[in-house]
């Protein structure tokens, strides 16, 4: 019937409070089940025994103090004819090391030290031999191991390290808690050291380049509202029903109603050459489109000459042709104004970078289930958010206020603007 002896709890602490017993006698515990939470001088611990069998006494009063190397339980064997065997790893030619710290032995037997002091291991050591009788018999395995302690191999158990893997610095080639640790930060210094370099060429290095003159040149400003976006969903929905042939897409749709208001703003549709603010009286449409290999800008020219289900067709043909890589370089420029539907990312918001040498980008968020005051009733409803970033030097923040509360009204009205289409 060995004592399980209150373990090192290393940072140089000696002795520790018990709190609170998860056993009580008679209990059945099995290796590494937590047996009592202990308080040091630093932190609560959860410490488990090293033994499999029945609690046949608690040694210590809960708010006791127990120094390291004091007995706090004593446990009874399952299989008193081949004794206890706390769980190790294999630590070639330490047998004779081990067995010199735990009073010789020898080193083919079962080399079993524990945890703690040497002279506390010694102890346990002894006391094994006195219960098994001896040495191990026959069919016993041959352990040339150096025994862990219960809150090491926890330790390394929530690390993802395998203890045979690892070298001992404690006595006979024990593993303690700073091998543990030592090991973590090394495999955590490896990963760190395992990185990838990108080339920034091509395609991600012109963007790179672009959205970079962007922020240099740009005093851009943002402004954002939320929608009810219950009546767009429906009128998208009412549309692919009567023309599924033609679908009208969510983006196409913005894109119809920034086509208005664009027309209401035109100071939005323009570039900033000089000291001059020039605004054609074309609008050649840019959307963002993600791909493989990076994001792209295409433009559809004349949008403002294209009905709802048009534009929705040529979003989508641009798109296929972006991520097929069949763009041409005719199909990236000319761009007035630049939509993005980024809430297929699942955000609701973003602070775009302008799209140079444009001077706005009006973005859509995605469109989710929200609490809504209707009529001063509050109600479920589609909901999104619309994002405007603009030059502040083409325009104020009245101009820009005022495109997005239009584009807003539209969205939240989309038969009330087929007025002005």
């Amino acid at each position: 019937m060995p004592d399980f002896l209150l373990p090192d709890l290393g940072e140089g602490l000696d002795e520790a409070e018990v709190i609170a017993w998860r056993v009580q006698a008679g209990d059945h515990v099995t290796v590494d089940q937590v047996i009592a939470e202990v308080e040091t001088a630093k932190a609560v611990v959860e410490l488990p025994v090293p033994y499999a069998g029945v609690v046949t006494a608690l040694h210590a009063e809960p708010g006791s103090t127990v120094s390291v190397g004091q007995p706090l339980i004593t446990v009874t064997a399952d299989d008193p004819a081949t004794g206890f065997r706390e769980p190790g790893v294999v630590v070639p030619g330490q047998a004779a090391a081990a067995d010199a710290v735990a009073g010789g032995g020898e080193a083919s037997g079962s080399v079993l030290v524990g945890y703690g002091t040497t002279a506390t291991a010694a102890r346990r050591r002894r006391g094994r031999r006195r219960v098994t009788g001896g040495a191990p018999p026959a069919s016993a395995p041959s352990f040339r191991v150096a025994v862990i302690s219960p809150l090491v191999r926890k330790q390394a158990r929530d690390a993802g390290l395998d203890l045979a893997g690892l070298t001992g610095t404690g006595p006979a080639g024990v593993v303690s808690r700073q091998d543990v640790r030592r090991a973590v930060a090394e495999r955590a210094e490896r990963a760190d050291s395992t990185e990838r370099r990108i080339p920034l060429r091509g395609a991600r290095r012109a963007a790179a380049e672009h959205v970079t003159r962007s922020r240099r040149e740009i005093p851009e400003a943002t402004v954002w509202v939320d929608v009810d976006a219950t009546a767009l969903v429906e009128a998208r929905r009412e549309l692919n029903t009567r023309d599924p042939a033609r679908p009208v897409s969510l983006l196409a749709l913005l894109a119809r109603f920034a086509v208005l208001g664009l027309r209401r703003y035109p100071e939005l549709n323009a570039r900033v050459e000089r000291d001059e603010i020039v605004v054609p009286g074309r609008i050649h449409l840019g959307f963002a489109a993600q791909t493989e290999h990076g994001l792209v800008v295409p433009v559809v020219h004349d949008a403002h000459l294209l009905s709802t289900r048009d534009l929705s067709a040529r979003l989508a043909e641009r798109t296929a042709a972006a991520r097929e890589r069949r763009l041409s370089p005719a199909d990236l420029a000319g761009g007035t104004f630049t939509v993005n539907n980024y809430g297929v990312f699942g955000v609701d918001g973003s602070a775009a970078i302008i799209n140079h040498p444009e001077v706005a980008i009006l973005g859509l968020g995605r469109v989710i289930d929200r609490p809504w005051v209707v009529d001063g009733q509050l109600a479920v409803r589609k909901v999104a958010e619309l994002t405007l970033a603009f030059d502040h030097r083409a325009c104020d923040g009245g101009t820009a206020g005022g495109f997005l509360r239009y584009v807003a009204d539209c969205v939240e009205s989309p038969v009330a603007a087929m007025g002005d289409m």
